[in-house]
């Protein structure tokens, strides 16, 4: 594709996004452009469009599609209990932790961020009425639950799923808390209002306050990395003092490690800190007209970025202790590691060496200035020794509060006679330092490519769990056909047997007559021989059935009975025609043959039959000469 034609088409699609979010007030800017537009392409293919101005002017005249692709773009896949392990830290260790905090009349916040058809949020309403009992569930508890699809959210209100939705909800907790109603299980209705659902944007709309959990799985890595900085900003805001957030296991807080410290890592789950920076506050109350969040943030990030990068080692503990921020000197200088961020800072060597860091925190609150604190050695895992100057400064907010303190370590290090070694050293470092960013913007590109990998398998994931669904559906549907042939067949079977049944008794009563009996179809071949018939000619049932009888050799003249048997067809003789006939048995024994012809009618449409009833009559010596 030239780049004119990939201009005009980005331009096509842009107003496409302007014309959905114009018209319905869906804005999906925010989304991964990639994801975005496969998803879109895919539903312009099923109904055969090529272009995006195309869909544009489709989605003018048919309103009806709105619906179709908001389902293909808003995949809602989710069930019961997913991810049994995750939810089961949440019952033994999140929810008693939140009820040990909060006295027995408080209530009690949860919010579900992209519930799609609810079952995360009735999953949750579950482990809460295990942990605290049905009635206090009912006086104290509010589950909002919310999503984008209006479609998924009326789904979610019915509260009411089939037996393949509810496979994994224990035997117990099904019985418990859903009710079958019509072949379909509903959640039962006094714990139902215990739940609100609502329609919210998580980029446009205003974030819901004070919660004490809030679950927002496999949502996020929908969004690029713009929108999920501000739609974490938002979920901090919205989070109570210590609430947790808890994540989809294809999703970490990357570039947020000073709002949220890692509770359990693995299985994604987050607590708030005290700790708000200035990007995350101008993130959480920035208007969507602001495009990508606006001078004003990208101004924050290069003083974050400044300050990341300085020349003097500098760390940063909240009000409550936790070290929130250590700049590259200072992990390079006291040895820390990014796990150490979200730690409390008593729990680390820097609060005790090379000084008594929480002293001197504690007097910059008390004298809210800055204290200095000089002629300070320390050697760290090196042999070298450093002369530091520490500078403690307390950090305040607008209202004169204490958000935490900034700490300094400056390297007043004055030994002349090692001054051209370390400028030497100095151009070493910066050369490896440039080797460093070098590398360390190569390892960027190459973790952005991993997580946009990432992000795709984890979407086909959900697109395969999907098709799975519908396999599952297909194959006990296939189940259920075979059910019914496998009953079919019992039947015919019955009926073969009596069939059998039949034959077997013809046959009896044939064999107990003192006559040969055959009976012809309308062509004249053969379709019963008796037992009678093989023993008076000598011709077994396999070698006569299916022949001319007309033309077989048994012992008389057969020509004589062909004028009767077609008088018998036409139905020109009445009551049967009688023919005698002389002939030889099968013993070599002159007899005389009485044949009876009658015409056989039956009454499902079959062409009429003939029944020849052959009786043997020994002849006198009369007879013979």
């Amino acid at each position: 594709m030239s780049s004119e034609t990939s201009s005009e088409t980005s331009a096509e699609f842009t107003r496409l996004l302007e014309y959905l979010r114009n018209t319905r007030g869906f804005d999906f800017t925010g989304y991964k452009v990639s994801t975005l537009m496969r998803r879109m392409r895919k539903r312009m293919g099923e109904i055969g469009i090529a272009t995006y101005a195309e869909y544009t002017d489709y989605l003018e005249v048919h309103p009806d599609e709105f619906g179709q692709l908001f389902n293909c773009v808003l995949i809602n896949v989710t069930t019961f209990f997913r991810d049994p392990e995750a939810w089961q830290y949440v019952a033994e260790q999140v929810i008693p932790r939140i009820l040990e905090a909060k006295s027995p009349e408080v209530p009690i916040r949860v919010w579900s961020a992209g519930c799609a058809s609810g079952e995360e949020a009735y999953t949750l309403t579950m482990l809460l009425a295990e942990a605290m009992g049905e009635e206090a569930v009912k006086a104290r508890v509010k589950i909002y639950a919310t999503d984008a699809d209006e479609e998924a959210l009326t789904q979610a209100r019915l509260a009411a799923y089939e037996d393949r939705q509810v496979t994994d909800v224990p035997p117990e907790l099904l019985a418990r808390y859903f009710e079958p109603v019509r072949g379909r299980h509903v959640f039962r209705k006094d714990l139902r209002r215990s739940l609100i659902f609502g329609r919210h944007d998580l980029v446009q709309d205003a974030a819901i306050s004070r919660i004490d959990l809030l679950i927002c799985r496999n949502t996020l890595m929908y969004f690029n990395s713009e929108t999920q900085s501000k739609i974490l900003a938002r979920f901090h805001f919205a989070l109570a003092k210590n609430g947790y957030l808890f994540l989809g296991k294809a999703e970490t807080l990357l570039s947020h490690g000073g709002s949220f410290r890692p509770v359990d890592l693995k299985r994604r789950i987050f607590q708030r800190t005290q700790n708000v920076n200035t990007r995350d506050r101008l993130l959480a109350i920035s208007p969507v007209a602001a495009g990508d969040v606006g001078a004003s943030v990208r101004q924050v990030r290069l003083r974050e970025a400044a300050l990341e990068r300085g020349p003097i080692a500098q760390i940063v503990v909240d009000r409550r202790g936790y070290l929130v921020f250590a700049n590259q000197q200072a992990q390079k200088l006291f040895g820390l590691v990014a796990a150490d961020l979200g730690r409390l800072l008593q729990d680390l060597e820097i609060s005790y060496r090379p000084v008594d860091l929480r002293s001197a925190i504690d007097r910059g609150y008390a004298t809210r200035d800055t204290i200095r604190i000089g002629d300070v050695s320390w050697s760290g895992r090196s042999a070298e020794i450093f002369q530091l100057e520490l500078q403690v400064s307390p950090i305040e907010d607008e209202d004169g509060g204490f958000l935490g303190a900034s700490v300094s370590f400056l390297d007043v290090t004055r030994a002349q006679t090692l001054k051209l070694e370390l400028e030497r050293a100095h151009q070493d470092l910066e050369t490896a330092y440039e080797e460093l960013q070098s590398a360390n913007e190569e390892l960027e590109t190459t973790n952005e490519e991993l997580q946009s990998t990432v992000e795709e398998l984890e979407t086909t994931n959900e697109e395969l769990q999907s098709a799975n669904e519908e396999l599952e559906t297909m194959n006990e549907e296939l189940q259920s056909t075979n059910e019914e042939l496998r009953a079919m067949n019992d039947q015919l079977h019955q009926r073969s047997e009596d069939v059998n049944q039949v034959n077997d008794l013809l046959e009896s009563i044939l064999g107990s007559l003192n006559v040969g009996v055959a009976v012809l179809e309308p062509n004249l071949s053969v379709a019963v021989w008796s037992q009678r018939a093989e023993d008076l000619w000598g011709l077994r049932k396999e070698e006569a059935i299916g022949r001319p009888f007309l033309k077989m050799d048994i012992g008389i003249p057969l020509t004589r009975l062909k004028q009767p048997i077609r008088d018998c067809l036409a139905g020109t003789s009445e009551g049967g025609e009688r023919v005698s006939i002389d002939g030889v048995n099968r013993r070599g024994k002159p007899i005389r043959c009485q044949v009876t012809c009658t015409l056989l009618e039956e009454s499902n449409g079959r062409p009429h039959r003939v029944l020849l009833v052959m009786a043997e009559s020994p002849r006198s010596e009369s007879q013979v000469s």
